[in-house]
């Protein structure tokens, strides 16, 4: 109903800001006071939030024999593993009489990672960071290529930088 992100700031300065009550901004939009204490929770419109997943009863016997493959994919060399028209092609040789967008659908789900990696990033002291580089500098009026030498301390956010000319 309100999506429109304009007159959902206009609302929100009103209630918030000038202090225009609740029912008046009621009586002049004609909304549910839902929406209202929706508008003023939110400093944006929340996006469609679907109740309940999607279902799928053509491809949800398949699933499984999916995960088989896929499963077995990963002890083989990568050359060797099922694309996802090899795939739909054994799905529609064993029954499957629908289309091969499902499969890939399926297939991008399966191999998604459900687990989130997480790498500590730890600085220890006396650590560093060392890069090399060129640069274009101009000195007395002419214009050089330089080397320059980067050293970054991380754990103490130091920075060391060197220019040399040859």
């Amino acid at each position: 109903m309100y999506r429109d992100m304009d007159q959902w700031i206009e609302i929100r300065q009103k209630v918030l800001v000038e202090r225009v009550s609740k029912r008046q901004i009621l009586c002049q939009t004609g909304m549910h006071w839902k929406t209202l204490q929706k508008i003023l929770t939110h400093s944006s419109p929340p996006g469609y939030r679907r109740t309940k997943p999607i279902e799928k009863p053509k491809i949800a016997p398949f699933l499984e024999q999916i995960k088989q493959i896929l499963q077995a994919d990963r002890e083989v060399p990568r050359k060797q593993r099922h694309t996802a028209k090899r795939i739909f092609e054994r799905l529609r040789a064993e029954g499957f009489d629908d289309g091969y967008t499902i499969v890939k659908d399926a297939l991008r789900k399966l191999k998604a990672h459900s687990k989130e990696v997480f790498m500590p990033l730890i600085h220890r002291p006396g650590q560093a960071q060392v890069d090399f580089g060129w640069a274009a500098v101009r000195m007395a009026g002419v214009l050089l290529k330089v080397a320059f030498l980067v050293i970054a301390l991380p754990h103490s956010d130091a920075f060391f930088v060197m220019a040399f000319p040859k």
